[in-house]
């Protein structure tokens, strides 16, 4: 019988860090296999080090090498690294760096031919992994290119709130320059078809945070929510998009206010991400809305500090698979519905 489960492929990311302390955790539920397929790209002998670690004794990989062979009730790994790879805990390495985008390069060309269906990426360093063949500032970026499939948005979420950012991984010495009223739109325009076609949401409400301390004072602190953010929720809510703001951050996230909108867009990294993890850390996951594809990802880092010493929570990566399969079932939900359209009113026979 052919298994018809969501493919869910799986990048180790650095080998140093906690990626596979919380990708075996996860997987250690066998209730997993009833929802999804598991591909882990990555080695079956670093994997088997990290499990020695962390004396993980129940718990086992099955060694395939293509996606197709893949054992529809087991936790299934692909090579995709030098079998005589280092690994040193807790430490950034050049090979750390170049085995993370090993594996990220075979699950994205697996993704794209349709391979496996979902991509959930461990956390890499974003300083080591970087190459001739990797000059991104990270996941995002590299598969926004990579999938040429039109401009995305990091997109934070949990059971509390969904965070956006429209300047992300850049200097902040570089954000006001990519606060445009066109980028603005773009980043506003991603949100609101992610939060219907991916999160199933009729008629999104979104929060628009200001730049500028206390929305800018009518111009004494700045003047870009004027000139800029403004006129960009006017045409926003134009096209149809139920953009509100600006809201200073400081006040939004010390009230309850952020609970009162399906999502948030922030102006920049930190100013939309250091409330979010402060308020759902654990549990917080990051998707790249926009792509053709799904892409999800814990939104915690490598954790080098306790690398191999079992006291990582998996719950992150745990809400990232989740996450996965649900924006899947909801795009394929859409998709359908927007494909068999009901009949116009008029065309049903008056049977009165």
């Amino acid at each position: 019988m052919k298994n018809t489960k969501i493919k869910v492929g799986i990048t180790h990311g650095d080998i140093n860090g906690i990626g596979y302390e919380v990708i075996i955790k996860t997987l250690m539920d066998n209730r997993l296999f009833e929802l999804c397929t598991p591909i882990i790209y990555g080695s079956p002998k670093v994997a088997a080090y990290h499990r020695k670690a962390l004396n993980i004794d129940n718990f086992s990989l099955n060694n395939i090498k293509e996606a197709h062979e893949a054992h529809p009730k087991r936790a299934n790994i692909i090579n995709c690294v030098d079998e005589n790879i280092k690994v040193e805990l807790g430490k950034s390495t050049n090979t750390a760096g170049a085995s993370a985008f090993q594996a990220l390069e075979s699950a994205v060309a697996d993704l794209k031919k349709g391979a496996i269906d979902v991509l959930i990426t461990a956390p890499i360093n974003k300083k080591n992994i970087q190459s001739k063949d990797f000059e991104f500032p990270g996941h995002t970026e590299y598969l926004e290119a990579k999938l040429e499939s039109g401009k995305s948005l990091m997109l934070l979420l949990s059971d509390k709130l969904r965070v956006g950012v429209v300047a992300g991984h850049v200097p902040i010495s570089k954000v006001t320059e990519k606060i445009t009223k066109e980028a603005i739109l773009e980043k506003l325009e991603i949100l609101n078809e992610s939060l219907l076609k991916d999160f199933g949401i009729q008629k999104p409400k979104i929060a628009v945070l200001s730049l500028n301390p206390h929305a800018g004072d009518n111009g004494l602190i700045g003047t870009e929510e004027q000139e800029i953010i403004i006129p960009a929720l006017d045409t926003a809510r134009e096209k149809g998009i139920m953009a509100l703001g600006p809201f200073p951050a400081d006040g939004f996230f010390g009230s309850d206010d952020y609970t009162k909108f399906d999502a948030i867009l922030a102006m920049y990294h930190d100013q939309g991400l250091a409330p979010f993890k402060a308020l759902a850390f654990d549990s917080g996951v990051n998707f790249t809305a926009g792509l053709s594809v799904v892409r999800t990802s814990p939104a915690h880092g490598t954790a080098y500090s306790i690398a191999g010493t079992n006291v990582a929570s998996e719950v992150s990566f745990r809400e990232a698979l989740y996450l996965a399969l649900d924006v899947y079932k909801n795009r394929r939900m859409y998709k359908q519905i927007s494909k068999d359209p009901l009949k116009p009113a008029e065309n049903v026979k008056n049977v009165q």
